[in-house]
């Protein structure tokens, strides 16, 4: 009797037809490189929970980033760990923040033939550590938190970015961005809104590498969303592009392959997902032990957020896996 499931056997049988009808495949031009920038450091720090990531200075950050240019990686995010803190993140819209100077001396560096993403929030800047203004009962400050990111927006585009990434989750930022953005002349600068933020144990990593506590033990689950609920993120990707999101990310990403499909379902948008701090130090910490083979699992972690529906990946693994494409 004939099995019609023995073509797709058919299909499988060597390296050369399994290329040539693989329905999603991983590019470099998928990949976005996060990269960490710090104030009053003579030389790269390696952040131990992160395997191979540094806090760069900026003369080290402009050599790894045009590095990665070299490899064909078409874009980095920016992330600042300034030296001085203070209860508004200040130093997130100072013209001589850390990051708007890294913006742009690589903008000089690099020209249009890299894209320059900046993370916008203030918690990196903050003393208390959350992302927005406190107020007195201990909650963040909305609506306060708004004319923030409007500065820090308008400090970046200036400095250089092509893209902001508001990544705080405060109701209404992308449209006060947007606004702020147009009203002073950037209105060609593109939003990429962290629209499906989880309030995930995952980050842990990240805020090492970033320097940042939460001041009193607090937590940000009052304003990221609960990582129990689906149908409240694709109303917070509708929301964020209804107010002028030009791309939408989810984070994390490998524990979220669910609201990735979904949000790619719902909207014409790029979205991109984040392959976060905890999810890629996980995979280093197995690989190291020769519980897994590194390569093949990274590999295969950033297939499933293509087969979800990924446009665009955030990955700490950016660098080592635009070295194999190149070798492939």
């Amino acid at each position: 009797m004939p099995y019609p499931e023995r073509r797709l056997r058919r299909l499988r049988r060597t390296p050369a037809l399994r290329r040539m009808v693989a329905e999603h495949r991983l590019h470099v031009d998928d990949l976005i490189a996060p990269l960490f920038v710090r104030e009053g450091i003579d030389e790269p720090q390696p952040i131990e929970s992160l395997p191979g990531a540094v806090q760069h200075t900026q003369d080290s950050l402009r050599a790894e980033v045009l590095e990665l240019a070299e490899l064909g990686i078409p874009a980095v995010i920016l992330f600042g760990i300034p030296v001085h803190k203070d209860a508004q993140g200040s130093q997130a819209w100072h013209p001589r923040g850390v990051v708007q100077l890294a913006l742009a001396a690589l903008r000089a560096e690099v020209g249009d033939d890299m894209v320059l993403i900046a993370d916008l929030c203030v918690d990196e800047y903050t003393d208390h550590g959350h992302c927005g203004i406190v107020a007195a009962d201990g909650t963040v400050d909305n609506d306060a938190t708004l004319e923030l990111y409007a500065r820090a927006a308008v400090a970046q585009a200036g400095a250089g970015a092509d893209i902001v990434a508001p990544s705080g989750m405060m109701d209404g930022q992308v449209g006060a961005i947007r606004g702020a953005l147009d009203g002073e002349g950037f209105d060609q600068t593109v939003i990429m809104a962290y629209a499906a933020k989880y309030a995930s144990a995952l980050y842990g990593p990240f805020r090492d590498a970033v320097d940042v506590q939460i001041v009193g033990g607090g937590d940000r689950r009052g304003y990221q969303q609960d990582p129990a609920n689906a149908r409240e993120a694709i109303e917070e990707v509708r929301a964020d592009v209804a107010e002028g999101a030009d791309l939408v990310m989810v984070k994390p990403g490998l524990a979220y392959l669910d609201i990735i499909a979904a949000a790619r379902a719902e909207v014409d948008v790029p979205v991109a997902a984040y392959h976060v701090s905890g999810e890629y130090a996980m995979l280093k910490a197995a690989a190291e032990r020769g519980w897994i083979d590194g390569d093949a699992v990274a590999d295969e972690v950033l297939l499933s957020m293509k087969r979800a529906g990924a446009d665009l990946i955030l990955t700490y693994l950016a660098r080592e896996v635009a070295q194999r494409l190149a070798q492939s």
